[in-house]
């Protein structure tokens, strides 16, 4: 009796020991490994019976439920039903938050005109914004963001001259959704 009951307890601290981290994503996938770390934008895990370690962007992880029994939510899942829904698409600056992402294509937004910057600088921002709402991308990655101000003109008569300028914006980014379940 005395040694099955230490088989047993020790068949259990196995299973414990062995139990795998769980992380679920927003395409409805789930990952059994273990989570070696969560940093800044991507969440670290190894799978079971690997030592290599792999990455995925937090934009794409839901949550972790760990082997402790512990839960910590990592993201909320961006919704994008149509162009309507520009404000609530995600601008990311840093390349390892598209890492478990899917991309769509390529979006723009322009605005020229105007002699106020900022003014032209909002309006090709809601452009690239709209365009990714459009193709249902929750996110984009940013590729280029560039404002220039050109074009002159001189105003008539007696040596006094006018010069205007026109102010432009140009955004470029990839347009990101959720990988879709296998």
């Amino acid at each position: 009796m005395k040694k099955t009951l230490t088989t047993l307890l020790f068949a259990f601290s196995m299973v414990i020991a062995f139990a795998a981290d769980k992380i679920y994503l927003h395409s409805g996938k789930e990952i059994d490994g273990k989570v070696v770390r969560v940093e800044e934008f991507i969440v670290v895990f190894k799978y079971d019976g690997e030592d290599a370690e792999q990455t995925i962007g937090e934009k794409a992880v839901a949550k972790i439920q760990y082997s402790s029994g512990r839960s910590e939510d990592i993201s909320e899942k961006v919704v994008i039903a149509g162009k309507e829904d520009w404000e609530k698409v995600e601008i990311l600056m840093d390349k390892s938050e598209i890492v478990g992402l899917k991309k769509l294509g390529d979006v723009k937004g322009k605005s020229t005109g105007g002699f106020s910057g900022s003014k032209s600088d909002k309006k090709a921002n809601k452009k690239l914004l709209e365009a990714a709402a459009e193709m249902g991308a929750p996110f984009i990655y940013m590729m280029a963001d560039q404002k220039s101000s050109g074009g002159s003109y001189s105003g008539w008569g007696g040596g006094i001259a006018g010069i205007a300028s026109a102010n432009q914006s140009l955004k470029k980014g990839i347009a990101y959704t959720y990988e879709e379940a296998k």
